[in-house]
Formats: structure tokens, C-alpha cells, sequence
């Protein structure tokens, strides 16, 4: 007596001939690999920009030519590189049945066979059909865009453009209608932050094709962001790769933005005097802001091979992500998981205005046009150091040498008493 564990869905007509047998056949197994990439070990393989052999797999995509693209990504530095695999056609020979199966016979006698095993079949990855909306909407869409570079709008402002677009028709959001669009907005599961962002795009949609709307009402909660202890960012800087570990450093010593950092070449690193040069992003300040020795001789052990020292933000973000999440579950501090590239930048804000208690100091740092965007860590700083903000450590130094010591540590001299130097620093 035999069991027969069957598997529905399309298969090829060619492939009929191996029901009743044992085990998986070579075509199926070939098929396999070939989709799934399996038989291209990481292994082997290096990066082409660094020749680092700690690389690991980053999906793969479909090409116009009908060719499956693996692609890698470096774990050391975030390159990314490609492998093409010839695409197999199912249909060659036979159009797809769908009426046949795939099955496995199981026989009593059989042993080492897992009850479970199945066999799965592909014959074509879907595509996707543009709709009647996104086929009407294109045409303008690309003509706002045209404008909004004329007008000089900044590639990141236009990147959320298109993806405000692209969400809306997503969700199946009629562009020339206001009520369709605001339905949509409505429903969709997103920050309200978010919602008025697209509401204000999508006022400039409606004003670009003279259509009169009402615009709905949303409010940006930006909420109580996370301040991490300096030793979990220490933690993390150590536990990363060596460029993202010296990203996480940049970030740490100026609390500048990641698109910034992402910008900086060689050229504006000055090793003599330890300092970097900004160019800033948003509409903030350009600004040089000193680095300590070890961020110094971190970056000093990055190979020059290019003149832009890191990739985009967007793919140190992404490579940062997996790195963090794995950093944090191997010291068991979930804590780590919650510290984003933004994260160093609050944490730097919230330190300066406890260290020196002047807020134009931070404004300095940070870059910020207007005083209002530095306010926040003010209040930040008073919550965090709520208990102890007027208690200080005091240290006493009758010497140069100790003076300089209690100096490089974080103290400040604070008074002279009976001859003696008195330094003290906020607990």
C-alpha cells in the first residue's frame, strides 16, 4: 500500500514522467537551483571592489531580457554586485496543464524519506500590469517632476514625490480625484507624519493641474525620540563591520545627518588637525567640527579607493540594519536594536546641551538654521537629567599635569581656593 502526497499547481507536461519515483528529479532539482540561486556558493565568491570574501545574499530581480539577477551585498564596506542566471522557460517544449500534478510516492519499505517533502514549481515570476489610473496619471507626474528640478528642489525631495505617487496608485488612489485620494490616505496604516507629508505634495499635485481640493487635516507627532547610554553606542560601534563601525564613529563625534557623512570624500578629512568639513543637507549650516584620534585612526585604515569614502545613505542604512539586529541578539541587549543612524545625532544634541547648558552651542554643532529646531533637546536634556542636573564630581589638581588630566576626561575649572585648582563635571 502505498500514501501519495500530492503538491497542486501548474507543472510542464515533461515533467509527468517522473510521477511515481522516489526522490526529486534532477530536472526539478536543477530548476531549483537555478531560480533560487543555491548553486552559486558565497563562498567562493569575493567583492570586486574590496575583495573581501564576507559577503552575503540581497535578494535578486528580474531583468527586461527574461535573465534573474542575484545580487550580493560586501558585509565590510556595503558594495553591491550582481550575478546573471539564465532563466529557464518552462513553456519550450509544452504550454503549462493545469490540470497536472506533481506528487511523491511514499512506499511502507521506504526509509530516510521525510513525510513532508515537497516539490515546488515556478513556471514564470508575475508581473506587474500598469493600471488605467497610473497609465493616466504618468504623463503629469513626470512633468511635475521636470518642474520641480527646474525649480530646484533637491533629489531627495524628489525621490518622496515618487513615492508619495507611487503609494497612492498603489492603494488604488485616483489622482485626478481629491475624495479618492483623501479615502486612501485615510485608510492607509502610516504615521500621521507621513500623511501630512503626502498631503502637502499632493496639494502641490492638485495646484499643478488647477484642481480645487480641501485639504485634510494631519499633524506631525515626531514623539520622544530614544537616547541611548554612550556606552551602548561604544557597544555598537565595536560590534559592526570596519565601514560601518567608522560611519557609526563620524556619526557619534559631530551628530551630523547621514546624508552628510554619506557626501564626505577624502578631501574634506583634515588628519593634521582632526577635523571635518560638512557640506550640510536641508537647508542647515556648512560647518567644520573636530573628530577624536580614535575616529582618526579608524578612518586611517580604510583603503582610498575611490574619492567618496562611504556608499549612500540609503545602502549603509541598509547594511547597518542587518549588522545591528544580529549585533543585538549575540550581547543580548535589545536596546542596541533601537539605535538608528538619527540616533547618534539626538544623543550628540542632548550631551553638548548637558555639558554646556548653552543652546546656541548645540545650534553651532548641529548646523540649525533657526533656534526653535534645537529647543527639543533642551527639553530632552531636562528629562533625561532631571534628578541630578545641579550635582557635580569635583576634583582637586595642585599641578599642571593633573590639571591637564582632570581636562582631557571632561572637566572644567570652576574656581582657585587657598591655592588650589577646583574642576568639576556634571554627574
Amino acid at each position: 500500500m502505498t500514501e501519495t502526497r500530492e503538491v497542486r499547481g501548474k507543472a510542464p507536461a515533461p515533467l509527468k514522467r517522473i510521477l511515481g519515483s522516489t526522490q526529486p528529479s534532477r530536472e526539478i532539482s536543477g530548476l531549483q537551483a537555478s531560480l533560487n540561486g543555491s548553486h552559486e556558493s558565497t563562498r567562493s565568491k569575493k567583492c570586486p571592489e574590496c575583495g573581501s570574501k564576507r559577503i552575503y545574499k540581497d535578494g535578486y530581480r528580474t531583468l527586461p531580457t527574461g535573465q534573474l539577477v542575484q545580487r550580493f551585498r560586501c558585509a565590510e564596506y556595503s558594495h553591491r554586485f550582481s550575478k546573471h542566471f539564465p532563466r529557464i522557460n518552462l513553456s519550450a517544449n509544452q504550454p503549462n496543464i493545469p490540470t497536472s500534478q506533481v506528487c511523491v510516492q511514499l512506499t511502507r519499505g521506504t526509509k530516510n524519506l521525510t513525510p513532508t517533502q515537497e516539490t515546488k514549481t515556478c513556471a514564470e515570476m508575475e508581473k506587474h500590469s500598469p493600471t488605467q489610473s497610473e497609465l493616466k496619471a504618468a504623463p503629469q507626474i513626470e512633468k511635475l517632476i521636470t518642474q520641480l528640478v527646474n525649480d530646484g528642489r533637491k533629489p531627495y525631495t524628489i525621490a518622496n514625490y515618487r513615492k508619495s505617487f507611487k503609494l497612492l496608485l498603489k492603494a488604488g488612489a485616483d489622482l485626478y480625484d481629491p475624495e479618492s485620494c483623501k479615502a486612501v490616505l485615510a485608510k492607509a496604516e502610516i504615521k500621521d507624519s507621513t500623511k501630512a507629508l503626502i498631503t502637502y505634495i499632493l496639494s502641490a499635485w492638485f495646484d499643478f493641474n488647477n484642481i480645487m481640493w480641501r485639504a485634510p487635516k494631519y499633524y506631525s507627532d515626531s514623539g520622544i525620540p530614544y537616547i541611548p547610554t554612550e556606552v551602548e553606542l561604544d557597544q555598537l560601534i565595536a560590534g559592526l563591520a570596519k565601514k560601518t563601525s567608522v560611519y557609526c564613529a563620524i556619526l557619534k563625534d559631530t551628530g551630523a545627518r547621514p546624508g552628510e557623512i554619506s557626501r564626505l570624500n577624502w578631501e574634506d578629512i583634515d588628519f593634521g588637525q582632526r577635523n571635518v568639513r560638512l557640506r550640510a543637507e536641508k537647508h542647515s549650516n556648512n560647518r567644520v567640527l573636530p573628530l577624536s584620534a580614535k575616529t582618526i585612526d579608524m578612518l586611517c585604515q580604510l583603503p582610498r579607493t575611490k574619492e567618496r569614502i562611504f556608499s549612500n545613505a540609503d545602502d549603509m542604512r541598509s547594511n547597518y540594519s542587518i549588522q545591528r539586529r544580529n549585533l543585538a541578539k549575540k550581547i543580548a541587549n535589545p536596546n542596541i536594536a533601537l539605535i538608528c543612524f538619527k540616533t547618534f545625532r539626538h544623543w550628540k544634541g542632548t550631551i553638548e546641551q548637558h555639558k554646556t547648558k548653552d543652546p546656541w552651542h548645540v545650534k553651532l554643532i548641529l548646523g540649525h538654521k533657526k533656534i526653535s529646531s534645537t529647543e527639543k533637546y533642551i527639553h530632552l536634556e531636562q528629562m533625561m537629567y532631571l534628578e541630578n542636573n545641579d550635582q557635580f564630581t569635583v576634583k582637586v589638581a595642585d599641578t599642571m599635569e593633573e590639571a591637564i588630566k582632570l581636562m582631557e576626561i571632561g572637566f572644567d575649572f570652576h574656581a582657585t581656593v587657598e591655592g588650589h585648582q577646583l574642576f568639576r563635571k556634571r554627574k
